[in-house]
């Protein structure tokens, strides 16, 4: 069974500007990156994000992979589970890359859905347990979104 969940949520705006507030780096880390993003999630660029509330802000990177304007961002970054080295030893993070999609539909002139998915982790428990975690991550991202897009407001701030 392949590993694999979407999330979505419909935000009050316009395709654009939902679009803009992923993309673009200083609207990002206005309600999710709070440790910053390096820079616009342009094709081709490794962009490093950071989260100063969790995992002690240590900035990662985030392979951008394909980009539609107002349609879609496709990025890569490591995927992180419990494992072992194959001898007994735990491991941290495994070295595989996982695929999040980021798509975006304009409903009409002034409403968008948003739906994030996220596939390629192992068919192990680690990987099972790394795909719950993530899950419940872009579902607070999309929430995060959602409250700072059309309203101004940070949900994230004092959530971990």
């Amino acid at each position: 069974m392949e590993l694999k969940f979407q999330v979505q949520t419909k935000i009050q705006k316009p395709v654009h500007e939902v679009f803009d507030a992923v993309y673009n780096p200083k609207k990002l880390s206005g309600y999710f990156t709070t440790g910053g993003a390096s820079g616009p999630l342009d094709e081709g660029a490794t962009v490093m994000w950071s989260f100063a509330d969790f995992d002690g802000g240590k900035p990662f990177p985030v392979f951008v992979k394909q980009v539609i304007a107002d349609k879609l961002i496709a990025f890569e970054w490591a995927a992180s589970e419990p494992g072992d080295d194959g001898g007994g030893k735990p491991v941290k993070e495994l070295p595989y890359n996982t695929r999040v999609e980021m798509h975006f539909e304009a409903l009409g002139p002034s409403s968008t859905l948003v739906r994030i998915a996220e596939s390629g982790w192992k068919e192990t428990e680690g990987g099972l347990q790394a795909s719950y975690g993530n899950c419940q991550g872009w579902m607070h991202m999309a929430c995060c979104l959602k409250a700072y897009i059309e309203h101004g407001i940070n949900l994230r701030e004092g959530s971990f």
